[in-house]
């Protein structure tokens, strides 16, 4: 895992924030999230 997906993940871990919520105040998909974290990209 890459420091990008670790930061993600610590972070909304941190705020006791689902990968929905996360994504919601984002306003992109759960998906993304889950995407970022496992460290797989979308070029």
């Amino acid at each position: 895992m890459n420091q990008f997906c670790s930061i993600i993940a610590s972070l909304r871990k941190k705020k006791g924030w689902t990968q929905t919520v996360f994504a919601e105040k984002l306003g992109i998909s759960p998906q993304s999230i889950s995407k970022w974290e496992r460290g797989v990209s979308q070029s």
